[in-house]
Order: C-alpha cells, then sequence, then structure tokens
C-alpha cells in the first residue's frame, strides 16, 4: 500500500491537533508543516521530521503531496485552499469554508473539475449521538415534525476587549460564521436545509465590531420551522456545547455530544423503543478509531477524508458543497438582520 504525503498548513489549536492525528495515521507520511510562527516550527525542528516551512505557496511548490490539512483563519481559507486544488491536492479544510459564498462557490467548481477529494472540518458529523440522531429521524420515528430549534453555548469572548481573530469580521467572521456555523451544518444534515429567514438578531454583548451571539428563526426545506440560539460569551459553559431538539406529532428527540433522549407516545418495537423516554450514551454510541486525540470525532473525520483520499472518492460528509450551503445560509441570516 502507497504512502500518502501529506501537509499542514496553520499551527493553531486545530492546527496542532490534525498535525498528531494525520502524524499517528498508518501509510501516512506527514512531510511538510507551514505557519509564520517560528515558536511553533521551531519545536518540529527540534522533535519532528517534516520540513518546516513559513510560506504555503512554496511548500506546495517544493513537495509532491497528496493531500493538505489548512486549519489557518477563515480569512485565508479561499487562497490556500484554491492554489492547492489547482495543484492536484486534495484539501481537508477547516470551517467556516469562505467568508464570502461566491469564493466558496468557485472552489466547489474547482474541486469537482480537479475530482480532488474535499472535506470540511465540522466534526459534529463524526459524533454518534448526532449520527444516530439523523438515522432514527430518517426512520420516521417521532412522526411528522412539527418544530427543532439548534443551540451552542460557550466561553469564547467573555469580557471587553477579550476577542481573537475569531472576533474580527475580516478574519473569523465572528459568533455567525464561528461558532453559530456548526449548528447551522449540523442542522442542515441532520433535519433539513434552511430555506428562508424568518426573523434574525444579532447581539453584541463584549465585542465591538461583531455579533456575539445569533438568535434566528428558520424554515427548512421540509418545511418545519424553528429556532436558531447560539451564544459565545456564556460564562455558564465550560467549553462549547451544541445540541438539536425535534418535536414531531409521534415524540420528541434532544441530542447532544454525550447522549441522545427519545420521547415516544407509543412504543416502537422495531428500534426496541419503549413509550416515554429512552436515553442512549455516547459511550455506546462513539466511532471507533485508531487514534484518539480531544474526542474521537476529530479521528473520525480525519481518517474518513484519508480513506477516501486513498481511494480516490469522494465523501458525502462534510464536503466543500455542503460548507458553501452553511456560508449560503449565514449570507441570508445576515442579509435578514441588515
Amino acid at each position: 500500500m502507497n504512502t500518502l504525503r501529506a501537509g499542514i498548513i496553520g499551527l493553531g489549536k486545530m492546527g496542532l491537533s490534525h498535525a498528531a492525528i494525520v502524524g499517528a495515521q498508518p501509510h501516512v507520511d506527514l512531510v511538510a508543516i507551514c505557519d509564520t510562527s517560528a515558536i511553533v516550527t521551531n519545536a518540529f525542528k527540534k522533535y519532528g521530521r517534516a520540513t518546516i516551512y513559513s510560506n504555503h505557496r512554496k511548500m506546495l511548490r517544493r513537495e509532491n503531496l497528496d493531500f493538505v490539512v489548512i486549519a489557518t483563519p477563515t480569512k485565508l481559507h479561499y487562497e490556500m485552499v484554491r492554489e492547492a486544488l489547482e495543484r492536484g491536492v486534495h484539501v481537508f479544510c477547516e470551517k467556516p469554508f469562505s467568508l464570502n459564498s461566491a469564493e466558496g462557490q468557485e472552489l466547489v467548481q474547482l474541486a469537482q473539475r480537479k475530482g480532488l477529494v474535499n472535506q470540511l472540518g465540522y466534526h459534529n458529523h463524526f459524533i454518534g449521538t448526532f449520527q444516530e440522531m439523523k438515522r432514527l429521524l430518517a426512520t420516521g420515528v417521532i412522526g411528522e415534525l412539527v418544530h427543532f430549534s439548534g443551540e451552542a453555548y460557550g466561553p469564547v469572548v467573555t469580557k471587553e476587549k477579550g476577542g481573537t481573530w475569531r472576533s474580527r469580521s475580516s478574519e473569523g467572521g465572528g459568533c455567525l460564521f464561528d461558532y453559530a456555523s456548526h449548528v447551522l451544518n449540523l442542522l442542515q444534515e441532520v433535519v433539513g436545509r434552511p430555506v428562508k429567514v424568518n426573523g434574525s438578531l444579532l447581539k453584541q454583548i463584549y465585542s465591538k465590531g461583531v455579533e456575539d451571539a445569533v438568535y434566528t428563526l428558520l424554515t427548512l426545506e421540509n418545511g418545519v420551522t424553528g429556532t436558531l440560539l447560539v451564544n459565545w460569551s456564556d460564562e455558564t459553559y465550560r467549553k462549547m456545547s451544541t445540541s438539536l431538539t425535534v418535536q414531531g406529532k409521534k415524540g420528541k428527540i434532544v441530542c447532544d455530544a454525550t447522549e441522545l433522549k427519545v420521547y415516544l407516545k407509543e412504543a416502537n418495537t422495531a428500534e426496541g423503543l419503549e413509550a416515554g423516554w429512552t436515553v442512549k450514551w455516547i459511550t455506546d454510541l462513539a466511532i471507533p478509531v485508531g487514534y484518539y486525540l480531544r474526542g474521537e470525532e476529530y479521528s473520525a473525520q480525519i481518517e474518513y477524508f484519508i480513506a477516501n483520499v486513498r481511494r480516490q472518492e469522494p465523501g458525502t460528509i462534510n464536503t466543500f458543497e455542503q460548507g458553501l450551503y452553511t456560508d449560503k445560509v449565514i449570507e441570508m441570516i445576515l442579509d435578514h438582520a441588515a
């Protein structure tokens, strides 16, 4: 089996995580890394074998890469992804896809034209509880859907002037692009794609140039209406907490990264679900991975991407096209709020 040659561009929190996971994969050789921070790259020079670059163009030009992981600020995604695709390199890119859907559309078409595997880092799709929720909804276990709620809360910006590049509109895009995108992307693939914005409130709490909270009413392609509730200035959470709730005429499903709760008015013997509440835990639904770091979902998404690269087949989870649709919904929300 041929060894894949891999590169990483961007060595922040996610880039370092991806580097560790990629480096642990069998039949993959992490041959090149790129970052402008000498503090980070010096550590790789001391302990790693990969060639160090401070310029991504030089890395892509000199190294014969099979795939690259791009984990830079969002404003840099378009340029870096385009250059990698043009050189015939398969691309895994961190979310959100782009700050401009026109640029995202160009990248989708380029990847399709080149026949390259492409994937975005919306890791929630590799969490077993959300996968089980998607499967149960597809079986119609709670009947006709009547309402949904997608929520996320966490302590990203908790004081004045406490932001990072993520909270600058020209670099990260604020709470809507950086935080709410997780929920929107999960919602569109598990419950249905949003097609209409019925009302939006983008609220500044500590930040000045971007929103810290997003409250939106949405209509999905299947006609179901519901709410998007996201706040990254909530100190009552230790880390990001994401959940989906869907109400149906026969019951209700409440799901987060640790548990799936199903309420049914009547028992469903085919699924082994009793009337009333049934709880399924992530310990029973987790995806097995060869290397665990931060959560099985982070390794599972990289393993899925690498498997697709090895087969030279496009994946169906977290494609550029799916990420582009999320970006378009974000633009719909911004337009409505304006």
